[in-house]
C-alpha cells in the first residue's frame, strides 16, 4: 500500500479528488485516538496569504493517511511512513491546498452551501433509520471522530473548489505523439546476451568453524542475532455479543420506514452511463460524432486523453451531481443514444446510455421482511456504536482498564511478549490468535504508560487493549543461536571466494576470453553461461518480475561485461550483453495508443504542479521551519 501511497501523493489529480475519501475515512471510523484538539489549535506551520496552516490539522491529516496505509500494510507505523517521505510530503500538500483555496477564493471561485450540503446529505455514516440522512446520526459520528461540523464543512468546501482548479487544467491535456512513438520505441528494445552465476553453495565451506572464530562472528554480527523489542498485551474483546436489550423494530416504525422511502419502493428507472468530461467543445463534438459511427465511447474518450466515467444513475442524482440539462439530455435517450455536448460546471459533458433498467414498485407487505432486518440491523450497529464511545468516554474519564472490563464485564487475554509479527520468542509454540496482528498495528507504537484504546479487529468486533510490559531488545544467548551463527560464518566464507572465482571469470572475459571457457576454466565445477534475451517492456511485468542480471542488462553497453550479487549472498552473477536492437513502434499501434492516457495524464499532472507553483507564489507562502521540524519529530520523522 505504501508504495501506491507515495505515487498517489505524487499526483496533484488524485490529491485533488482524494481529500473527501480521508474526510469519510474519518468520520466513519470508531478510533478517534489521532486527533488532539481542534483544527485551529496548535502552531502554525505556514502563513498562507492571511490564512494559516496548523500543526494540528496536519497531524490529522498525516495520521488518517497512515490508518489508510496500514489497511493494506498493517505492520506499517509512524516512523515506516516517515521513512518513505510521507511526512514532508502530506506536510508541502497541505501548505500547497491551503494556498490553492486562498488563490481560488481571491480570484471570484466560491462553493455553494447546497454542494456543501448535498454531500453531506449523500454521506452514508450521516444515515438514520430511515436511511436517508440524519443530523443526530451526524452529530454522533462527528463526535465520534472529534471533527466539528464547521472544519467538516470547510473540508468539504476545500475540496470542491480545488476540483474546480483542477479538472479544467488537467483533462484538456495530450500526450504529443512523437513522445509516445519514442517511449514506445524505447520499450520494444531488446537486448540479447549470456548469464551465468557462481553459486555460493558450489563452494566448499571449508573446516568448521572454531570457538574464537564463532565468537567473533557473534560479537561482530550481535544486530543479527538481537531479539527486536517485544511487548505483552491485555485485552477484551466485545462487540454484538455485549448488546443489551431487544432491536427487532416495531410495526410503527417499519411503516415510517416505508413511508418514508415510498420513492425508493415506488416504480422508478435508472440508467446506466458512461459519461466524458472534456474542458473543448470542439473536442466533445468531435468525440460525440466518433461514438456515433461506431467507435466505443472507452475507446474514443482514451484517444482524446481522458477517461469515460461509468455508473448507474437515477435522473435526480445525475441532475444533482452533474445539471439538470444533462440529467434531461440522458434520460431521453434510448438505449445507447449519445447525448452532447453539453455545458456543465467541470466542460463540456458527453453522455452515452449504455442500458435502461426499469425497477417495478414493491408493496409494504413485499418488502416487510426486508425492511424489519434492515432496522434491527440499524438498531444493533447503534446500540454497538453507543457502547464503543462509552467505553472511549470511560477511558477518556481516566478509567483504567480493570475498572472498564469489570464494569462491562468483559474476558481479558494476555498474550506471551510478542514480536510486532505476533511471533513469541520465549514461547515458540505460542499461536497468536486472529485477532493479534490488528491489535499490533497500535500496540507496536504503544507504551505501557499510554492509556488504554478501543481498536477494531473485525466485522462488529472490537478490544479494549493495554500494553502491560515492554521488553526491550535483547541479544540471544549464544548458545541458543549457535548454529545460526555457525551457518553465518560458512556462508561469509563462501560468498567470498565465490567474489573472488566472478572476479577471476570477468578479468579472463574482459581479456577477450569467451565467457563459456571462462567458466570452464574456474577450478570449480559451474554451470555454464545460459543465454538471454528480453525486451525493455519485458522488465515491467507485474506478474513476473524480471531477475536483476536481466535488469543490468539494459544498462550496459553492446559487448560490456559486469558482476550483480544473488540475493541472500547466493553467489555472483556474470553478464555479457551481446547484441542491442532498437524497438519500432510503428509495428505495434496499440502499444503506442496504451501509453496515451497514463502520459496524458502525466502532463496534466505536470501543468497543475506547475499552476500550484504559481499559486502559492501569487499568495505569498511563509513556511515556519522551526515548528514543521517539531511536528516532523513528534511523528517519528527526520528533518530535511
Amino acid at each position: 500500500m505504501i508504495s501506491f501511497f507515495r505515487r498517489a501523493l505524487s499526483s496533484w489529480l488524485v490529491l485533488g479528488l482524494f481529500g473527501l475519501v480521508l474526510i469519510a475515512f474519518a468520520v466513519t471510523s470508531i478510533d478517534p485516538s489521532w486527533i488532539n484538539g481542534s483544527n485551529s489549535s496548535g502552531p502554525q506551520l505556514a502563513t498562507v496569504g492571511r490564512s494559516k496552516v496548523s500543526a494540528t490539522e496536519t497531524r490529522q491529516r498525516i495520521d488518517n493517511a497512515l490508518r489508510q496505509a496500514q489497511q493494506q500494510n498493517p505492520q506499517l507505523d509512524m516512523a515506516g511512513f516517515a521513512a518513505q517521505g510521507a511526512i514532508d510530503q502530506i506536510i508541502d500538500q497541505a501548505i500547497a491546498f491551503r494556498a490553492l483555496e486562498v488563490w481560488g477564493r481571491a480570484n471570484g471561485l466560491g462553493v455553494s452551501d447546497r454542494l456543501i450540503d448535498g454531500e453531506i446529505a449523500s454521506t452514508p455514516a450521516f444515515f438514520g433509520l430511515t436511511g436517508r440522512f440524519d443530523r443526530t446520526a451526524m452529530e454522533n459520528a462527528l463526535n465520534q471522530a472529534r471533527i466539528s461540523e464547521r472544519q467538516y464543512r470547510t473540508d468539504i468546501a476545500g475540496d470542491a473548489l480545488r476540483r474546480q482548479l483542477f479538472v479544467p487544467i488537467a483533462f484538456g491535456a495530450r500526450a504529443p505523439d512523437a513522445l509516445l512513438m519514442a517511449n514506445a520505441s524505447l520499450l520494444l528494445e531488446q537486448r540479447t546476451g549470456l548469464i551465468g552465476i557462481v553459486p555460493s553453495e558450489a563452494i566448499p565451506a571449508g573446516p568448521a568453524p572454531t570457538d574464537p572464530e564463532i565468537q567473533a562472528f557473534y560479537k561482530a554480527n550481535i544486530a543479527r542475532f538481537t531479539i527486536p523489542e517485544r511487548r505483552v498485551l491485555r485485552y477484551a474483546i466485545f462487540g454484538q455479543d455485549n448488546l443489551p436489550g431487544n432491536f427487532t423494530p416495531t410495526e410503527a416504525e417499519i411503516d415510517a420506514f416505508y413511508k418514508a422511502n415510498a420513492a425508493t419502493y415506488a416504480a422508478n428507472e435508472t440508467r446506466s452511463i458512461a459519461q466524458v468530461i472534456l474542458s473543448d467543445q470542439k473536442a466533445a463534438a468531435a468525440l460525440v460524432a466518433k461514438v456515433k459511427a461506431g467507435t466505443p465511447i472507452a475507446d474514443a474518450a482514451k484517444q482524446a486523453g481522458v477517461e469515460a466515467l461509468t455508473s448507474d444513475v437515477a435522473k435526480a442524482k445525475l441532475a444533482e451531481s452533474a445539471s439538470a440539462a444533462i440529467a434531461d439530455a440522458a434520460f431521453t435517450q434510448p438505449q445507447g443514444g449519445v447525448a452532447g455536448p453539453i455545458k456543465g460546471d467541470l466542460g463540456w459533458y458527453v453522455v452515452q446510455v449504455a442500458k435502461i433498467n426499469a425497477t417495478a414498485g414493491r408493496s409494504l407487505a413485499a418488502v416487510r421482511a426486508e425492511i424489519a432486518e434492515s432496522l434491527t440491523k440499524q438498531k444493533r450497529d447503534e446500540t454497538l456504536a453507543s457502547l464503543v464511545s462509552g467505553v472511549e468516554d470511560e477511558i477518556a474519564d481516566g478509567a483504567s482498564f480493570d475498572d472498564v472490563v469489570k464494569a462491562k464485564k468483559l474476558v481479558v487475554a494476555t498474550t506471551p511478549a510478542i514480536l510486532t509479527d505476533g511471533r513469541a520468542p520465549d514461547q515458540p509454540a505460542w499461536q497468536a490468535p486472529p485477532e493479534v496482528a490488528a491489535l499490533m498495528r497500535s500496540a507496536s507504537q504503544m507504551t505501557t504508560e499510554d492509556d488504554p484504546t478501543v481498536e477494531t479487529i473485525g466485522a462488529e468486533r472490537y478490544a479494549l487493549m493495554q500494553v502491560s510490559q515492554v521488553v526491550p531488545a535483547t541479544p540471544a544467548p549464544l548458545t541458543d543461536v549457535r548454529e545460526a551463527v555457525i551457518a553465518g560464518i560458512r556462508s561469509e566464507r563462501t560468498a567470498k571466494q565465490a567474489r573472488a572465482i566472478a572476479d577471476a571469470i570477468l578479468a579472463k572475459a574482459k581479456a577477450g576470453t569467451p565467457l563459456a571457457d571462462a567458466f570452464a576454466q574456474a577450478g570449480v565445477r559451474l554451470p555454464a553461461p545460459t543465454k538471454a534475451a528480453a525486451r525493455q517492456m519485458d522488465l515491467l511485468r507485474q506478474d513476473r518480475p524480471a531477475p536483476p542480471p536481466l535488469k543490468l542488462m539494459f544498462g550496459m553497453k553492446k559487448g560490456e561485461t559486469r558482476l550483480i550479487a544473488a540475493p541472500n549472498n547466493a553467489g555472483w552473477f556474470v553478464v555479457q550483453l551481446g547484441d542491442v536492437i532498437a524497438g519500432d513502434a510503428k509495428t505495434e499501434p496499440a502499444l503506442v495508443n496504451s501509453l496515451r492516457g497514463g502520459f496524458s495524464r502525466n502532463i496534466g499532472d505536470e501543468y497543475l504542479q506547475q499552476f500550484v507553483a504559481a499559486a502559492s507564489k501569487d499568495v505569498g507562502v511563509q513556511r515556519n521551519a522551526p515548528a514543521i521540524n517539531a511536528l516532523k519529530a513528534e511523528l517519528g520523522g527526520q528533518g530535511r
